[in-house]
């Protein structure tokens, strides 16, 4: 299993898998304010909401970035 690196706004956690990562730049152009790779941490949930996050990670064509809801209840 390779690396995983996660990084939450409280809500939903996201998800990073590097050796998946095709560098499409995708969620860096979708969202700015959240991926940036010149900063480290490069990925800063707290920037943008849930809904955003999520919709974003859907439109990772690699499956490096994925996500889990926190603490929820089914």
């Amino acid at each position: 299993m390779g690396i995983k690196k996660e990084y939450t706004n409280g809500e939903v956690t996201v998800i990073w898998q590097p050796e998946l990562c095709i560098h499409s730049g995708i969620c860096v152009h979708a969202l700015p304010q959240v991926y940036n790779t010149k900063e480290r941490p490069w990925v800063k949930p707290e920037n943008a909401s849930t809904e955003e996050l999520i919709e974003q990670i859907k439109m990772c064509p690699s499956g490096a970035l994925s996500y889990r809801m926190n603490n929820t209840k089914e």
